[in-house]
Order: structure tokens, then sequence, then C-alpha cells
């Protein structure tokens, strides 16, 4: 009799799986959108040309055909159109799967070809290339991360001849700030400081312009009341929303069978024993999920701070797909798909999100007027617009 309801008991469970899986398996790749009104299909050269664009991509590190990468053709085609008033903002995690190693062997080989495949195309602009560093690029964390970044930032601002190409400069936590346009201002903060083990410079014997973690909140505070009536443009690597893996985010196939994440053709049903882990990462979380507690305790402390302000547009990548909260009057990005996608939720506070390779642009007009934008390569939509999603989040 026991047997029978355990039996029974695990087949219930794996019915229920299945259903969860064929509706989950329904939407994905499909994009989301909340309301309707944002669902606008266009063609880049056909929109209006802003004072600045600000394109923000993040987690291109997988990228390796310089001529015939998917985003490269679509960057160089926003490129095209924006020239000098363009930003391109890259948001982290350069180079998979370690960043770039401060020695020789294949390693480093691998590393700076794929890293040159971005730079071959970054050259060609016209306008400001920002790199910004995120956990990969710190040797996944690891105490010795440091000598990684630091070497990627000497390689990258070598090549692109410039010494605001990589910021905030030696691994320093920030805030960097700078004008990209009259009313439009960048602040660029390094959030993998704050959940790096070993290294983390900070002080006057870095070079780094805050001594305490108490300076760097008063600092980003002042700058953020200092252009209380600018559109700001806050960058980082960790996203303070999610509806994906970071955020505690999981599929269903990853509670099914969570061996797959070992090896994709691992398709052994741990149907309970298996939901042990993405409960974990929802609930504990490695270092770089925002249940960790360094995570939650920074992102805890931005969200604090960040609430007292409206129309700051914060950017992030980490996640590896696309997602757009409007929340208290701020705008929170992921924009982390640059060479890889992975799961990501729908609704929650999210009213816009896509598994799909694609970045956001920030479009700013001599009418104060601020244009938030999806764009995503045709070639891998199988339509012939680039443009998916577009929303005025600034002006009447």
């Amino acid at each position: 009799m026991v047997y029978s309801y355990i039996f029974y008991f695990l087949l219930s469970v794996c019915f229920g799986f299945l259903i969860a899986y064929l509706i989950e398996r329904r939407y994905r790749r499909q994009p989301y959108f909340k309301f309707l009104a944002d669902n606008q299909l266009a063609d880049l050269p056909d929109l209006p040309k802003p004072i600045h664009s600000v394109a923000l991509l993040g987690d291109p590190g997988s990228i390796s055909d310089a001529e015939n990468d998917p985003i490269l053709i679509l960057m160089r085609k926003w490129m095209e159109k924006n020239g000098t008033d363009g930003t391109l903002l890259i948001l982290g995690d350069n180079i998979y799967p370690t960043g770039l190693p401060p020695f020789s062997g294949y390693k480093r080989e691998q590393a700076e070809h794929r890293i040159m495949a971005q730079l071959q195309t970054f050259k060609q602009h016209q306008g400001q290339v920002i790199y910004l560093s995120g956990n990969h690029d710190w040797n996944k964390g690891r105490s010795n991360g440091l000598q990684y970044v630091l070497e990627q930032q000497e390689f990258i601002r070598k090549e692109l001849n410039c010494a605001n190409s990589y910021l905030p400069l030696d691994g320093c936590p920030g805030p960097v700030s700078m004008p990209l346009a009259p009313g439009l201002q960048l602040i660029v903060i390094n959030t993998q400081w704050w959940v790096q083990k070993g290294v983390r410079p900070i002080g006057k014997n870095y070079n780094c312009t805050v001594d305490s973690e108490e300076q760097f909140f008063l600092e980003l505070s002042r700058l953020l009341h200092q252009h209380r009536n600018d559109c700001i443009v806050l960058a980082a690597h960790h996203p303070l929303f999610s509806n994906a893996q970071h955020g505690g985010r999981s599929t269903v196939k990853q509670h099914f069978f969570p061996l797959t994440a070992a090896h994709k053709k691992l398709y052994v049903p741990l149907p309970v024993a298996g939901s042990v882990y993405p409960v974990y990462r929802k609930y504990f979380g490695a270092y770089e999920d925002m249940a960790h507690p360094r995570y939650r305790r920074l992102r805890k402390k931005l969200l604090r701070l960040l609430h007292q302000h409206n129309n700051i547009i914060y950017a992030a990548g980490h996640d590896h797909n696309l997602q757009y909260f409007p929340v208290r009057g701020n705008h929170y990005l992921v924009s982390g798909s640059g060479s890889k996608t992975a799961f990501v939720k729908k609704g929650g506070k999210a009213v816009f999100t896509h598994e799909h390779k694609g970045f956001f642009v920030v479009d700013f007009y001599s009418n104060n007027e601020v244009w938030l934008r999806v764009l995503e390569p045709t070639a891998l939509l199988g339509q012939s617009h680039e443009v998916i999603f577009q929303r005025k989040i600034i002006g009447t």
C-alpha cells in the first residue's frame, strides 16, 4: 500500500512537470510584451536620428567571427547610423570563459582571438567605445581575478587607443561619470568589485577615487543629485531585477533533468532531488546570484539610493537575455545576450523579455524625449525588422 502511494505520488509529480514543461516550451524564445503598444516593429535606418544614441551590449565574450557574427553585423548598422553621436557600452563578460589570462599559452591565444573579433568591428566606430568588466573577466571571480582584469584593460586600451575605453580603471569600484550630450550623463560602476574574491582595489594606493564602501555610496549619491535634471545612464554588469537564472528563475528542465547542466545529453530524470540546486540558487545563491549575501547587500543599497530619484536608466548584462523593468520611476535593463542566450521567465515586474540575441539602445532627442529600443539580428528572427520593441520612457 505504501509503495503504491509513493508510485502515484511520483507519477503525479512527473505529470505535473510534463504539463509545466509543455506550457513553458510554448513561450520560450518568444518575445513577451506586457503592453502591445511596445511591440512596434521598425527598420533601424528608418528611425529618426537622435542627438545621441547609447548601445548597451552585454556578455559578447563568445563572439569569434568578426565578419559574420549577426550581433556584430547589426552593431555595424547602428554605428553607421549614429557615428560620432553614438556611445557603445560593453557591459562585461567580454571574454569567455575566464577573461584574458596574464600569461602565454593556448588559453591566452583563444582569449585574444575572441576579443579581437569584437575590436576589429568597434575600432571602426567614430564615437566612444567603453568596456566594463564582468565576473568572467575577473577569472570567474577567483582570487587572482585582478591580474586578469588589468591584463584585459591594458589590451583593450592599447587596441582602441583610448584611455577611457575601460571603466572603472584598475579594478576600482567607481563611480565614474562623464557627459555624453547636453542633458545626458553616463555613470559607470564596477559591481563585480562587491562580490569578488581576493584583492579588491580601493583607496589611493590603487589609484581609486574612493577609500571605502561608504564613500562609494556617498559619491554615487552626490553624482545622482548633481545630475538630477539630466537623463542618467547608470551602467554596470550585475542587474538589480531579473527573471532569469541569476534572479533565481530556472526552467522545468533544470528541475527534472538537473544533470543536463553538466552535460546536455545527461537526461536522467530526478524529479524531486533535481530541485535542490535550483532552489539553492534562488534562496542562497552562488556568488554571482542575487540571493548571495554580498550581491543581496549591494542590490539593497543601490535600490535604496535609486528609489530617491527618477528617470535613471540602469543597464546591466550578466543574464543572457533581454529584459526591461520599469520600477518606481526608473528603468532597469538586462542586455546580456551579446553572444549567448538563456531562459527568461515572462511576467512579474517585467514588461518585456526575450530569450534572444540582441541589445538595447537608448535614443536621446532634442525635445528631451528618450526612447528605449531593442535591436535583434534579422537573420535570427526570420523577419525583416531589426527593432522589435520601442517605448518612449521620458518625455510627454
